[in-house]
């Protein structure tokens, strides 16, 4: 049996939207950590599905199941997930994710060796919901890299995220921005903040293709969060920019749906072997885990 202490060092947090599909597997890869000090807080937002029963299956302590019947964003359930957490740090979570084992002892590893740095994120594999690989997306060491182009976005992947609680209570999460709300908040935190990235993949991502309809949705809610954004911050600049940029980027997404062009999307690297050889053990882990016994490490 596990056994935690008090107070966790780390809460993640997890909103979940009718996820039977993925959560299960999303949950087994925390079970499956090398690191055990946390608590998972499962947040539902309205869910109609099976997620309920599935998530209350687990019977590990350190899992709790939040919901109020509700459907108020993403944005919300984080910042409530916030409120509630216990850790020192937090991570995020998404439930159609999963995270590779050593995850959580390499980002409080990082966190713990630099006390300057607020939030770490790390590289990720992208997957498709058939399991296939199709790719890495890296991310920069340094802050400076990181945000070196704020108007062209932060390339730095949300559902690997860990840092400090109170950082992510000093600037919470903006439910009218939904949609590019982790953009927003970059966006409003890294002048007064520390960004790290680990070179190390220790999330797999699911990327499955969207239609162009959904992605010129998504350009257009960056694309205003950020103006509104940009220019109550007085950075009229940054609002000139993103506003050239993203109309051709918008072009240049159907030109590669629909033309047959390179997208003007994050360029993914190959996946290498030994990189191979994790996903396939973790899906091993995840897929054969019985719901109501918690992995060893």
């Amino acid at each position: 049996m596990t056994v935690s202490p008090l107070l966790p060092l780390v809460t993640i947090g997890l909103p979940v939207y009718n996820a039977q599909r993925t959560i299960a597997e999303a949950i087994s890869s925390i079970l499956g950590q090398t690191y055990q000090n946390w608590e998972l807080l499962v947040m539902d937002d309205g869910s109609t599905d099976d997620s309920a029963r599935i998530v209350t299956s687990f019977t590990d302590t350190r899992i709790r199941w939040i919901s109020d019947g509700q459907n108020r964003g993403i944005s919300h359930r984080l910042n409530q997930a916030l409120d509630l957490a216990g850790g020192e740090f937090f991570c995020r979570m998404d439930a159609d994710d999963m995270s590779f084992p050593q995850r959580l002892q390499v980002q409080v590893s990082a966190l713990q060796a630099d006390a300057q740095v607020d939030l770490v994120a790390s590289s990720v594999m992208t997957f498709t919901s058939e399991l296939d690989i199709t790719g890495v997306i890296e991310v920069a060491s340094q802050h400076e890299l990181i945000c070196a182009r704020p108007w062209n976005g932060f390339h730095f992947p949300h559902p690997s995220w860990m840092g400090k609680t109170s950082w992510f209570r000093k600037f919470r999460y903006v439910s009218q921005a939904d949609g590019a709300e982790d953009q927003h908040l970059l966006y409003r935190a890294y002048a007064q903040s520390c960004f790290r990235g680990i070179a190390e993949v220790l999330l797999a991502y699911r990327d499955d293709r969207i239609s162009f309809r959904k992605l010129l949705s998504r350009r257009m809610r960056f694309w205003k969060v950020f103006l509104i954004e940009a220019c109550r911050q007085r950075r009229y600049r940054d609002a000139l920019i993103v506003s050239l940029r993203q109309p051709a980027k918008m072009v240049a997404d159907f030109l590669f749906m629909f033309g047959g062009m390179r997208a003007a999307r994050n360029r993914l690297a190959p996946a290498g072997e030994h990189q191979l050889a994790a996903w396939h053990a973790l899906l091993e882990r995840v897929r054969s885990r019985p719901a109501q016994e918690p992995m060893s490490n």
